[in-house]
């Protein structure tokens, strides 16, 4: 089975391109869904979390109180560090774990959608790498208008990643959504003709 990377800045549109690709039969395994999943209550990885940065980080309903933890989390090198040794091999295994249940289900493709696909060098694993690109300054208009950022911290997010230049570097293939969301489907069709000779 081969992999597509997925991929695009905070705000570009990217969970919309996975839909379609979802929709063209393609699995679809999420990066943002898997890191969720580990913390939930029951999971090995939330009482480590709780061991290390305190059980307080828990809500009473015995949830992750994501706020309180990235406060903490994030304080030092050090702690960001120890929050990286817990999650990272849980998530690790567990998109291991789907990319194999893909495999095993027949699937000749899976994609990948992963925010940090180029930051973390994960790219030069993958088969095909699909950026979707839209300006900075649109995707902090979008970050205010849909998500409800306010402009400081919409702009510090997209600063905190990589700049565009290295992504669209790193791209076999470039989705162009500074448009309409209308304008996304036939660009995600066409390049999944190329992709695997499926027509979407």
């Amino acid at each position: 089975m081969k992999k597509i990377g997925l991929t695009g800045g905070i705000g570009s549109g990217k969970s919309t391109v996975a839909q379609l690709l979802a929709h063209a039969g393609l699995p679809i395994i999420d990066a943002d869904k898997i890191a969720r999943e580990i913390v939930e209550p029951g999971q090995p990885v939330l009482r480590q979390l709780a061991d290390t940065f305190g059980e307080d980080i828990l809500n009473p309903d015995g949830t992750l109180n994501r706020a309180l933890l990235a406060q903490r989390a994030f304080a030092t090198p050090e702690a960001t560090e120890k929050l990286n040794t817990i999650t990272h091999p849980a998530i690790e295994q567990r998109t291991h774990e789907l990319f194999t249940q893909a495999a095993s289900e027949g699937h000749q493709w899976a994609v990948w959608d992963m925010p940090l696909l180029v930051d973390k060098g994960h790219h030069t694993a993958m088969d095909v790498v699909i950026v979707v690109d839209v300006e900075s300054e649109t995707r902090v208009q979008r970050l205010v208008t849909h998500r409800g950022l306010d402009e400081t911290d919409a702009r510090a997010r997209i600063n905190a990643q990589i700049d565009d230049d290295q992504r669209r570097a790193a791209a076999d293939y470039i989705i162009d959504n500074n448009s309409t969301p209308e304008k996304l489907a036939p660009q995600v069709a066409t390049i999944l003709e190329k992709i695997t000779g499926v027509h979407a």
